[in-house]
């Protein structure tokens, strides 16, 4: 199963990732990224790759889970 995460130490919670994919990233009201669903689905899979490609500082990743 593939699953996206953060490196939080390079994310600078400018929020584009939630802007292409609410459903998956938020900025809470402390401008804190939280991820909410970490599985990248066939639903979300496009949309997720968007938010990778547009992450200004590239702290977006897709990570395969050992099954």
């Amino acid at each position: 199963m593939s699953k996206v995460s953060v490196d939080f130490g390079l994310c600078e919670s400018n929020g584009v990732c939630a802007g292409i994919i609410p459903d998956v990233f938020h900025l809470d009201d402390q401008d804190y990224l939280h991820i909410r669903q970490d599985e990248v689905t066939p639903a979300n899979r496009d949309r997720i790759l968007e938010a990778v490609r547009q992450c200004p500082r590239q702290a977006i990743s897709i990570t395969e889970d050992p099954a």
